[in-house]
């Protein structure tokens, strides 16, 4: 079995020294100076359906980025830029003003076509995330440490906020389809989650000091 092609471009100068933005890549920022920041860095064509379902869950409260591809049918290869590298300067300086960034993604179905990973080092947002999407009738499942796609790397950049620490969501294609198509399940989704962080601010929770460690 062939492996997965490796992306074509290891930071965004590569990219932007190549691709036309216009064209081939558009980068959306909408700053709200809130403590969240939602953000697709694989939005458009790359993650078919991130930005929509970022965007749902920012609503008119949350800051947003979304980083999107432009042409239809291009590999995903080709404007995939690893989280763990993402250097966009308008998405790091968004996400280093916030307080918590939560980073949308999309993962392929392997089989199973309806569960969301929730990843990333904000462990108790991250389990609050979880929880309140299956309240609502949505699979989830909490990733941690050796799983893969479990947003751990603190060079990811849902971790880059001022607590170091934020969650990953990792949506299968065949849920963001889904989601993209029927905007009362979208708003049932991004309600779902923009509740947990509410309480989660609300309860005046912060990252434990577990996440903290080295």
């Amino acid at each position: 079995m062939m492996g997965k092609k490796k992306d074509e471009y290891a930071c965004f100068n590569d990219l932007a020294a190549t691709e036309i933005e216009g064209v081939d890549y558009r980068i959306c920022v909408t700053d709200r100076t809130s403590r969240i920041a939602i953000v697709a860095p694989h939005g458009g064509w790359i993650e078919s359906a991130t930005s929509q379902i970022a965007a749902a869950i920012a609503a008119a409260e949350f800051s947003l980025y979304c980083f999107e591809g432009l042409r239809p049918g291009r590999p995903h290869s080709d404007l995939h830029i690893k989280s763990e590298i993402f250097d966009e300067p308008k998405a790091c300086h968004l996400v280093e003003d916030t307080e918590i960034a939560i980073g949308v993604h999309g993962r392929k179905d392997n089989g199973d076509q309806q569960t969301v990973w929730v990843g990333g080092l904000d462990f108790g947002l991250r389990d609050r995330i979880a929880k309140a999407l299956m309240q609502n009738g949505f699979n989830a499942v909490v990733r941690n440490s050796g799983e893969t796609l479990a947003g751990i790397d603190r060079n990811n950049i849902c971790n880059r906020g001022s607590s170091k620490a934020g969650v990953q969501l990792e949506v299968p294609r065949t849920l963001r389809h889904q989601l993209a198509n029927n905007t009362p399940r979208l708003n049932n989704f991004a309600d779902a989650v923009r509740a947990a962080i509410g309480q989660y601010i609300a309860d005046g929770d912060s990252v434990s000091d577990q996440n903290a460690m080295g």
